[in-house]
């Protein structure tokens, strides 16, 4: 968790310069959805406690890291980025983890997942963007768009892994959906 919060704090800072998409979207829109995969699987095979334990964890060691690349001599992150990013992933991983265990008995299987992966990447992108940018020349409106849209891409996407892995990882320890 701690490896994607580090990650998508830089990789905010980059334009993705392709398709002429550099005024919508930045690099760490493809990074970051990626820790809602690990609440969704930490929830479904461990349940809320641990999962709120692996939040609280990534969030510690993520800022921290973040806050320690943003007052080196290198100042690879921002400190509004940090502070942003830390605020945003707490409120939002936790949101999804609430959400998931609410829905987690649905009979459609990919309903907790999506569902929290959707509401909470929207509170997400609305807390990092407007902390980290606002007042800022960057264009934040338009990224925080571009960026949720990508997040809905890549939480249709993270079904297929997500259905796999718990499959697989339910198997090898003898339960599909411990709480």
């Amino acid at each position: 968790m701690m490896l994607i919060v580090l990650a998508s704090n830089y990789l905010v800072q980059f334009p993705f310069n392709f398709l002429n998409l550099n005024d919508v979207l930045t690099w760490g829109a493809f990074t970051y959805p990626v820790a809602f995969l690990v609440t969704d699987l930490a929830n479904r095979l461990h349940g809320i406690s641990f999962t709120k334990r692996v939040i609280h964890v990534g969030f510690v060691w993520g800022v921290l890291i973040s806050l320690f690349f943003s007052i080196s001599e290198f100042n690879l992150i921002s400190l509004r980025i940090v502070i942003g990013s830390g605020t945003a992933f707490l409120i939002a991983q936790l949101l999804d983890a609430n959400i998931f265990n609410k829905l987690r008995d649905h009979k459609l299987w990919f309903i907790p997942p999506f569902l929290s992966s959707i509401i909470s990447s929207a509170i997400d992108t609305v807390l990092f963007f407007s902390i980290a940018f606002y007042g800022t020349e960057v264009p934040w409106v338009t990224l925080a768009l571009g960026d949720f849209g990508v997040k809905i891409i890549i939480a249709m996407l993270m079904l297929v892994p997500f259905r796999l892995m718990v499959k697989n990882l339910g198997l090898i320890q003898g339960s599909f959906s411990s709480r």
